[in-house]
């Protein structure tokens, strides 16, 4: 077993939450997307797929309307996590072919039927060339792609991860969901550990945490609403705002293990303080 491998800790270098009308964190809603990412090319965009640019172009650190410029990043992976993010075009795309055959279906509209769009816009928005991933496994998707992050950098299968979650609010979605959605984004930018890098780690050892995310503690669902695909990088977002910028030190993810440790924990390296914010 390599060194890499044995770590426990990823580097945790940039992260956004993306939540409109929620106070603190409020984001532009999907219509009106253009006010971060600017205008061009968000025609036919789903509200899943903008939510999640604008996640990724707030944790980057763009500034309103900057693009991406410079060659493909073969280095950086995509891993999003949405199950609801597309469901209403695929919705509208069957009825058109059902009602009036293929010839109805607009092609601008039928690239937003694959499951894989949201992984895939954000990569060739941003120029990410590295594996590209979409998961969709139900409310742990967030957690699910955290390890698929790290599975993907202690392989050295990507330098750097941007795992991005998204989920939208419409009609479809939320019948399908059986209850209220909240729209939303969140990111987070992970890169192998390193010494004397970055303001904050994720990690995956028991560390004894002074505030927690999720049951126990502050509970995303119970005070913002349900985010589902999304909401496991909700908490991870969370849990790095509140480790770094509200000074907490370590904070704690989901529910706690048997020997009463987070599962999961953000916390600030020894050398935050050296660095000044983020």
């Amino acid at each position: 077993m390599t060194g890499r491998e044995r770590e426990t800790r990823l580097l945790l270098t940039g992260w956004s939450l993306h939540l409109p009308g929620v106070e603190g964190f409020d984001g532009a809603p999907p219509e009106k997307a253009a006010a971060v990412l600017g205008r061009k090319g968000l025609l036919y965009k789903e509200p899943s797929t903008r939510l999640a640019l604008c996640a990724v172009h707030r944790a980057l650190g763009f500034e309103p309307g900057q693009r991406a410029t410079g060659p493909i990043e073969a280095g950086t992976a995509v891993v999003a996590c949405s199950n609801l993010g597309n469901v209403e075009t695929v919705a509208k795309v069957t009825r058109a072919v059902e009602a009036e055959g293929g010839r109805a279906v607009s092609v601008l509209d039928a690239p937003n039927v694959s499951p894989n769009v949201v992984a895939s816009t954000v990569a060739l928005w941003f120029g990410f060339g590295g594996p590209n991933l979409m998961l969709c496994s139900g409310s742990t998707a967030g957690l699910a792609g955290l390890r698929m992050a790290s599975l993907l950098l202690r392989s050295g299968r990507a330098t750097r991860v941007v795992l991005v979650g998204a989920e939208p609010e419409d009609e479809i979605a939320s019948i399908l969901h059986d209850g209220p959605l909240r729209a939303g984004s969140a990111c987070v930018i992970l890169e192998p550990w390193r010494e004397d890098s970055g303001h904050a780690v994720v990690d995956f050892e028991q560390g004894e945490a002074a505030r927690t995310v999720g049951p126990g503690g502050f509970d995303v669902k119970e005070q913002w609403g349900d985010f589902y695909g999304a909401h496991g990088v909700v908490e991870l977002a969370l849990a790095a705002h509140l480790a770094v910028v509200e000074g907490e030190g370590r904070v704690g993810i989901g529910p706690r293990r048997p020997d009463g440790g987070p599962a999961v924990s953000v916390a600030v390296t020894d050398h935050s303080d050296e660095m000044g914010s983020p």
